[in-house]
């Protein structure tokens, strides 16, 4: 902080330091839920889908205890400039892990429905976008936690990637579906799940410019953006 005695720049620091400790275990159990969900969709595992949708409340109990910093910090500490922008974007990012919990949460809840679900070949694309929808998550965290702009610059511009995977996806599930209407149910579940994935990748991506707003004062230039096949927005 700029002003104050060297106790109180100690202890603000501190307490920045709690701040990142907190949005880094909720983005790794953000993390974990995603790839425990989509290995459950592949594996058949109904009591591992239970586990993801059980744990989702230890995401919301961090965000709620990052809010209570959060307010704590700003009313004792009074930060300013950097110090305030990173403050508010714990705040702001902890909301944005809390939705892609929700998101693991909800490709959890799919499993017993896709449980019986045998041959569609498409369905294998999903586990290389859940790797690369969890790799943006963890490195623009890793990029919060380091105060790395260039790394969260480099994150923004991988979310083409994930999109790319999900156009793929959805044309090869619709080929599916009208090659066999048996396949529709099995594949609209699947195209919701994919369209969790997808969002996961955008929300990586708010993180990242969050992040790089934080650290550098300025807004991430305008990049490329894959184009969605068009489908309704899943929350």
């Amino acid at each position: 902080m700029a002003n104050g005695s060297g106790h109180t720049v100690k202890a603000f620091d501190d307490d920045l330091t709690q701040l990142r400790a907190l949005v880094s275990e909720m983005g790794g159990r953000a993390e974990a839920a995603i790839a425990d969900a989509i290995q459950a969709l592949i594996r058949r595992d109904l009591d591992g889908a239970l586990r993801v949708v059980q744990n989702d409340h230890r995401i919301d109990e961090i965000e709620t205890e990052i809010e209570r910093q959060v307010v704590r910090l700003i009313a004792l500490r009074a930060p300013m400039a950097v110090d305030l922008r990173e403050v508010l974007a714990a705040l702001k990012i902890a909301g944005v892990v809390e939705r892609i919990g929700d998101y693991a949460k909800n490709i959890a809840k799919r499993v017993p429905v896709l449980s019986e679900a045998r041959g569609i070949e498409p369905m294998a694309i999903l586990p290389a976008m859940a790797r690369a929808a969890s790799a943006m998550v963890h490195d623009a965290l890793d990029a919060f936690a380091a105060r790395d702009p260039k790394l969260a610059s480099e994150v923004a511009e991988r979310d083409k990637e994930v999109d790319d995977l999900y156009n793929s996806l959805f044309r090869s599930l619709l080929t599916y579906m009208m090659e066999n209407p048996h396949n529709i149910t099995a594949c609209a579940h699947l195209l919701f799940i994919a369209k969790n994935l997808e969002r996961v990748g955008d929300h990586a991506t708010n993180v990242a410019e969050m992040v790089y707003f934080a650290a550098t004062g300025t807004h991430l230039a305008e990049r490329s953006r894959g184009e969605d096949i068009l489908m309704t927005e899943v929350e």
